[in-house]
C-alpha cells in the first residue's frame, strides 16, 4: 500500500488518508465486539496508538488493514474482559431520514426501525457481527471480515445468506424462531 510506504517516510498527508479510510472499520469491528461507543472509541484509538508505534515493523505493508482490524479485535476483547458487567448486543438504531414527506412519518419510521433492530436482536451474536462488519463503510474485503471475526473466508458468504434470511423470516414472521444460523 502506497500510503503506508509514504506515512513511514513521515507523510503526514498519507497518514491522515489511512486514518480517513480505516477508522470506519475499526469502529465496526468494535462495535461488533460489543462495545459501547465511549469503550469503541478508545479502542479505535488504541489501535490508531499501535500502528503509530509499529507502522516500521510492518512486515507486510499491503496488509495494514488486517493488522489494524486484528488489533482492534484483540483491543476490544481486552476491553471485554476488563469488564465486570459485559453489555453484549445493545443495538442502537441509526438516524436515518424520514420515508414518507408527512406528520407520521417519523413514527413510521421509528416502528419500522424498532421491528428490523427487534428481528436484529434475536438473531444469535456471530449473524449480528457479521452483518455488522459487512455494513461498514468501507465496505471490508472478506480476508478484513474473517480478521476481524476469526471466520474462514469461505464460509463468509453463506452464513452471511443464512443471516439476512433468518433476518428477513423474523422480520416478516416475529414468531418464528430463528434456531441457530452459525
Amino acid at each position: 500500500m502506497d500510503l503506508v510506504a509514504r506515512a513511514i517516510d513521515g507523510d503526514q498527508a498519507a497518514w491522515d488518508q489511512l486514518v480517513e479510510d480505516l477508522t470506519g472499520l475499526l469502529w465496526t469491528v468494535a462495535r461488533s465486539n460489543g462495545l459501547e461507543d465511549t469503550d469503541a472509541a478508545d479502542v479505535v484509538q488504541t489501535t490508531w496508538l499501535r500502528l503509530a508505534e509499529n507502522l516500521h515493523r510492518l512486515r507486510d505493508p499491503e496488509r495494514v488493514s488486517s493488522w489494524l482490524v486484528t488489533t482492534a479485535r484483540r483491543e476490544s476483547l481486552r476491553v471485554l474482559r476488563g469488564q465486570r458487567d459485559v453489555l453484549v448486543g445493545v443495538e442502537v438504531s441509526p438516524e436515518r431520514p424520514a420515508l414518507v414527506d408527512d406528520a407520521d412519518a417519523p413514527v413510521i419510521q421509528a416502528e419500522q426501525d424498532a421491528r428490523l433492530w427487534g428481528a436484529f436482536s434475536t438473531l444469535p451474536m456471530l449473524c449480528r457481527s457479521l452483518l455488522r462488519v459487512l455494513m461498514a463503510d468501507p465496505v471490508p474485503s472478506y480476508a478484513e471480515v474473517s480478521a476481524a471475526l476469526d471466520m474462514p473466508v469461505g464460509s463468509i458468504g453463506p452464513r452471511r445468506a443464512r443471516c439476512l434470511q433468518r433476518l428477513r423470516s423474523v422480520f416478516e414472521d416475529p414468531s418464528i424462531d430463528t434456531g441457530s444460523c452459525e
